[in-house]
């Protein structure tokens, strides 16, 4: 049984004890912005302050929060307040202008921020993003100082080159996906530049990036052992299957029953998604942005590592996650386990008796699902030894 798209989707808040919040914010924070996607194209936008003391190159930078509590995640998105006017994806205003100018920043910059009234101080969970902070209807905005904005980006934003290439000239320079994410985003990408919806812009980095890197990837000899790497963290367990071959990649997602996913469910979850050599023409419905998180931190590694594989991802989430905290918890996860040694074996049956062992679903339900494990040769479950 898929999880209803019903349910993924659903957002919910709630009030955090009041602080006082004016309709004037000023000082250092992490330049960003915040696009919605209900009513597209025309969208509610806004650039985001920090009311925080803690360090604003911290609070939002999701390549940083892995390993801490979900409480503290919470405190620095609730310490992030978020503007919000509509307008046309396409229009361009002097608001958009100034927002463009500082998110360019690869350091926080002071700014100030003038709303219409005092924010409503509240969080606002979602299974795709991390947790919104407070919100206002945006009155003004300025850039107080000079964004810091590194040679690279300046050239390359000085050659008027389409919205891919320049995502592909910026992360072969190591700009991470999150910088990124917020660049196309606030619309300063591509030719005939316009705005896209934050939740769509995450997904769009992660598979625009790792397409580049699957192309690369399939030059590249391929492992030559049955390799596991291993995370777990927020409750959710990650157990990632390397298998000598060429490129494929599948991902599989099992949810406990009767979490505020799984509502009405009384057994675990199971679902997977799926791409083979000559790659996806549709979308990951099953799992949506998290498949492309997942794919992306898989093909950096790869990337790394000089090799090709077929790889499969076990992730399981337990009951423990009651507050979604975003697709970045995937990525990172992904990330964190490769940074691991590896577990090698020289026979896929040895590789699958060991993840019978760590994962709470079956392994011979993964196997008679898996589109990878399935059609692997016999030869495979033989040790050298015994041939």
């Amino acid at each position: 049984m898929m999880i209803p798209k019903s349910l993924r989707e659903k957002r919910f808040s709630f009030a955090l004890p009041e602080v006082s919040l004016k309709t004037s914010v000023f000082g250092p924070t992490p330049p960003n912005v915040f696009v919605g996607w209900n009513n597209y194209p025309n969208v509610s936008w806004g650039p985001m302050v920090s009311i925080s003391n803690e360090d604003a190159s911290l609070i939002d930078d999701p390549a940083k929060w892995f390993g801490l509590s979900t409480n503290k995640i919470i405190e620095y998105r609730s310490m992030l307040l978020r503007s919000k006017a509509r307008q046309n994806v396409y229009e361009k205003s002097n608001l958009l202008e100034r927002a463009q100018e500082a998110i360019l920043s690869v350091k926080p910059i002071d700014v100030e921020v003038d709303f219409l009234k005092k924010p409503d101080y509240k969080v606002t969970f979602s299974s795709f993003l991390q947790p919104m902070g407070p919100s206002a209807p945006l009155k003004d905005f300025r850039v107080c100082e000079n964004p810091v904005i590194p040679r690279k980006v300046d050239e390359v934003f000085d050659e008027k080159l389409k919205a891919e290439t320049m995502l592909d000239e910026l992360f072969s320079h190591k700009f991470d996906v999150y910088y990124l994410t917020k660049l196309l985003s606030a619309g300063t990408l591509g030719i005939k530049t316009k705005l896209v919806p934050t939740r769509w812009s995450i997904t769009a980095v992660d598979d625009a990036v790792s397409k580049k890197l699957i192309r690369k990837i399939k030059t590249y000899p391929e492992v030559s052992n049955y390799q596991i790497y291993s995370s777990e963290y927020l409750s959710n367990h990650f157990e990632i299957l390397l298998i000598p071959g060429k490129w494929e990649f599948e991902q599989f997602e099992a949810w406990a029953s009767k979490t505020v996913w799984t509502k009405g469910v009384s057994e675990m979850t199971l679902v997977e998604d799926y791409e083979g050599w000559d790659g996806r023409t549709t979308y990951s419905e099953a799992e949506g942005g998290g498949y492309y998180a997942g794919r992306f931190a898989t093909t950096e590694a790869l990337e790394n590592m000089r090799r090709q594989a077929r790889v499969v991802i076990f992730r399981e989430i337990h009951e423990g996650y009651t507050i979604p905290v975003g697709v970045w918890q995937v990525r990172e996860q992904v990330r964190n386990a490769f940074r691991h040694p590896q577990k090698k074996f020289s026979t896929l049956k040895e590789a699958l008796e060991y993840l019978s062992e760590t994962l709470r679903v079956p392994i011979s339900e993964y196997v008679r699902k898996s589109r990878i494990i399935k059609q692997s040769r016999l030869d495979e479950f033989i040790s050298p030894k015994s041939q």
